[in-house]
């Protein structure tokens, strides 16, 4: 197996009012992100990161979410979940920032219905299964904003790119570019999940694991639903998963 069974994972998403945005103490690792972080700010309104967004709930939760139609938006099933009840948040109550950076955006609509994971449970919390494809109430930006579905798995070593909204900066967007998809771990008993060495922490839930296509464009070849306690390794659900995109 490629990843020990006893490696702890913790999931990315933490309600808005939990949040210290403050930097960490030095000495301090952050899950996710490791002793050396290699995240950076990122242009917006450059491809691949004009398509991508802050998911939040007015319950108070912040995620990451990519726009892979114009009215569809790809994230994490755990970002809808209120964490009182355990149970998914009414629909209407999302809202997603395309392009979000210090309080503007560059456009914005209120999610109309939602779909997650084929068996997601939120008590057990399976990053297999950790998906949500949001159909938003009104279609955003020009065509080339969407990003692809990737089909297939890509090879492990395939190099690869993180960026998300992130806790301890959680007003830009920050992206390690730099990184590799590992392979794919397949537990017993669960769902496979692509294995990473992006960095990145809480509130990168539903960010897009990138990868490059042969054209010069960005694909979204998995989306980040865990990540281990103390160094840059992460868990995505493949983007082979879910279902057609219109």
């Amino acid at each position: 197996m490629l990843i020990r069974a006893a490696l702890a994972v913790l999931l990315l998403a933490l309600p808005a009012a939990a949040q210290d945005t403050r930097r960490p103490p030095p000495g301090l690792l952050m899950p996710g992100v490791g002793p050396d972080d290699p995240r950076r700010p990122v242009n917006r309104r450059l491809q691949p990161f004009e398509s991508l967004g802050r998911v939040q709930t007015e319950l108070g939760g912040r995620c990451t979410g990519a726009l892979v139609a114009p009215d569809r938006v790809l994230t994490a099933a755990h970002c809808l979940i209120a964490p009182r009840t355990n149970r998914p948040v009414q629909p209407r109550s999302v809202h997603f920032l395309l392009g979000y950076e210090r309080g503007e955006w560059t456009a914005q609509a209120r999610v109309a219905s939602f779909v997650i994971g084929d068996g997601y449970d939120p008590q057990r919390g399976e990053a297999g299964a950790d998906w949500a494809l949001l159909t938003l109430d009104r279609r955003l930006g020009p065509p080339h904003r969407p990003l692809p579905l990737l089909r297939q798995v890509p090879a492990p070593r395939t190099p690869a790119m993180l960026a998300g909204y992130q806790q301890d900066r959680p007003e830009v967007l920050l992206a390690d570019s730099q990184c590799r998809i590992l392979g794919l771990n397949r537990p017993r008993g669960g769902l496979p999940t692509l294995v990473h060495d992006c960095a990145g922490t809480r509130g990168s839930s539903g960010a897009p694991l990138l990868v490059q296509l042969p054209g010069g464009g960005w694909g979204v070849a998995g989306v980040a639903a865990a990540v281990s306690a103390d160094m840059a390794l992460g868990f995505a659900v493949p983007a082979a998963v879910v279902g057609e995109v219109e």
